[in-house]
């Protein structure tokens, strides 16, 4: 039996399928004005038994295909739980939210919170303020876990951050030191949410901003635990969903 799971993200679309308990399948995009038929694309080609949408574009999906639908809370608890047993709590920084949760030793969810209501702290976020620094995204990490210090960056709501990141640039600010203090305030955000849960002894970070070390680092410098990063962050979401289906 083949399953097949899809997360229709903000600003990426992932699919995995499973055979076996192993994946077979592993694809991701970049989400456009029309979601379903870039799943339509994705799902081009893939023989599957049984799938499961999630994610914030689900429901509309779901519209189009017989799947199953599960939330992307339940999904990414599932996903992590798979590559890493035992896990105690999860972080989610995506294109345009961020969610956390605290798992039980059974990998059942306990509690979650989540920050929707705008794109503060989150892959967005991240990607404005290094364009605004002429960084490209995937260099903005390793530039600034080279800085020396940090420039305390005051804002979090994008376009006032933006404009205080041109202010500090323009003043003499050395560029390394403003993207640190952008990464230690993502951090600080991001903390305060995990500080809610209750408390866990490892940490799962999925999403396409785990792929930004000096984030992982911040992280496991404050928490002082192991930070679990996917070889696939961004596909953590689709393989619960699959493993659902």
């Amino acid at each position: 039996m083949i399953r097949a799971g899809i997360d229709i993200g903000s600003r990426t679309v992932k699919l995995v399928a499973l055979k076996d308990e192993k994946i077979t399948v592993m694809k991701r995009a970049h989400n456009t004005f029309d979601p379903v038929s870039l799943g339509r694309e994705l799902l081009d080609g893939v023989e599957y038994d049984s799938l499961t949408a999630t994610g914030y574009g689900r429901h509309m999906f779901n519209r189009h295909f017989d799947c199953i639908v599960i939330s992307e809370i339940k999904a990414f608890a599932i996903g992590a739980y798979y590559l890493f047993p035992g896990c105690g709590a999860i972080l989610d920084i995506g294109g345009q939210d961020t969610k956390v949760s605290a798992l039980s030793s059974e990998g059942r969810i306990l509690k979650f919170e989540m920050n929707d209501k705008c794109a503060a702290g989150t892959g967005r976020f991240l990607e404005i303020m290094a364009s605004a620094m002429n960084y490209r995204i995937e260099d903005f990490g390793r530039m600034a876990l080279k800085a020396k210090g940090a420039c305390k960056i005051s804002n979090m709501c994008t376009v006032f951050a933006e404009s205080e990141v041109i202010s500090l640039l323009n003043s003499g600010a050395r560029r390394e030191e403003v993207a640190l203090g952008i990464h230690q305030s993502i951090t600080k955000r991001a903390l305060t949410m995990l500080g809610r849960l209750p408390a866990f002894e490892s940490l799962v970070f999925a999403g396409g901003v785990a792929h930004n070390n000096c984030i992982k680092r911040l992280i496991e410098e404050s928490l002082k635990i192991p930070v679990l990063v996917p070889d696939e962050p961004q596909v953590v979401g689709a393989l619960g969903a699959a493993l659902c289906s």
